[in-house]
């Protein structure tokens, strides 16, 4: 056996194939969730990236049918995970996790002590790594480039709620009575998560989704609000993005930014950013909400970046209870507003769905 991991500083842990028999390069990562790793493989966000699960066991209740997932296929480099199970029991599978990443030609390894490895991450910070199965490969650092170009849409798609009886659903089941006709959010795609067009759709908007680099005052169309989605890589990379919003924010249209949209709207207002040591992956993180005093939420967090330059006119709307790193801003007279963290989850815990129905709040207003 010669398949091994190998980290750019010399560092080599041996282990076992268990996906598909390809050697990757990308940034090492780890993420600490317990569940949820078809979600995980399908965000976007993990661009470039090779994925240490420590959770030991990985694989337990195989691979749902793809409306589950968060993407329409695998976007993490390869896989690293302490013991790959292939006897999934659940209702819901389709096909084991090795089956799955041997389909998508994404290698993976077994290497028993995943806690090592996240030791290591946590001490040095995350670093380019390869994964040799077989050939060696050249070095691959996703941060070097504009890896959200690889997984925005190309063109324009939309969505919206078939039924007729949307309204009546909607307003049953909100505070939102005095909405009148439907509304409509551009959303523009880094690498978007479906549950957050999901989300959408399902308090009652029609969505148009847009590309990475789209200039959204372009749209021949009336629209009521704009959504800036998650997405992998370095948010000063994307300098058209942040132009573009940057226009939308002079305008005063109102705006939602999500993880790495906290980040472009930061730059875009004029803020800064920086790379965190080793990032926040996991669906555990605590957040401190500066709007509702006292109360801490758990967030599904996905980035290694952060803003650590609060721009003119902001506030911080959320903190990170481990770090103190920033969590989220919120403009202080206008309809602005991005969160670091996830709310539409998926997986994790669903604490803060409530952030989209504030930004509908806003835009009713």
């Amino acid at each position: 056996m010669n398949d091994r991991l190998i980290f750019r500083d010399g560092s080599i842990f041996e282990g076992m194939s268990v996906g598909a028999a390809c050697s990757a390069a990308g940034e090492v990562v780890f993420t600490t969730g317990m569940v949820g790793y078809p979600e995980s493989l399908t965000d976007p966000s993990y661009k470039g990236q090779i994925l240490i699960f420590t959770y030991p066991l990985i694989g337990n209740y195989g691979v749902p049918r793809k409306e589950f997932w968060e993407s329409d296929r695998i976007h993490v480099s390869g896989v690293i995970v302490s013991s790959l199970i292939d006897n999934a029991t659940h209702p819901t599978s389709e096909r084991s996790l090795r089956d799955w990443l041997v389909d998508e030609n994404i290698p993976a390894l077994e290497i028993k002590d995943t806690r090592a490895l996240t030791q290591k991450l946590r001490e040095q910070g995350a670093m380019p790594g390869k994964m040799i199965i077989g050939e060696d490969i050249n070095w691959h650092d996703p941060n070097a480039h504009n890896v959200v170009a690889d997984v925005s849409v190309k063109e324009i798609k939309k969505f919206k709620i078939q039924s007729a009886s949307w309204r009546t659903k909607f307003q049953k089941n909100s505070k939102f009575q005095t909405l009148n006709s439907k509304f409509r959010i551009v959303l523009i795609d880094c690498g978007v998560k479906q549950n957050i067009i999901r989300s959408l759709v399902n308090r009652g908007a029609d969505v148009t989704i847009v590309p990475w680099d789209f200039d959204v005052l372009s749209l021949n169309e009336r629209f009521d609000g704009v959504v800036i989605s998650n997405g992998p890589g370095d948010p000063k990379m994307v300098t058209r993005t942040v132009a573009n919003v940057r226009k939308l924010l002079a305008r005063g249209i109102p705006t939602l930014g999500i993880c790495l949209g906290n980040q472009i709207l930061t730059l875009a207002a004029g803020g800064d950013t920086y790379k965190l040591k080793f990032g926040h992956r996991s669906q555990n993180q605590p957040v401190s909400c500066s709007t509702h005093a006292g109360r801490h939420f758990l967030t599904t967090q996905n980035h290694g970046f952060s803003v650590n330059k609060i721009p003119k006119g902001f506030t911080e709307w959320f903190t990170n209870t481990n770090d103190g790193t920033n969590e989220g801003l919120l403009h202080k007279t206008k309809p602005f507003m991005s969160v670091q963290f996830h709310p539409e989850a998926t997986p994790g815990p669903t604490d803060t769905n409530w952030i989209f129905d504030y930004f509908i709040e806003q835009i009713v207003k």
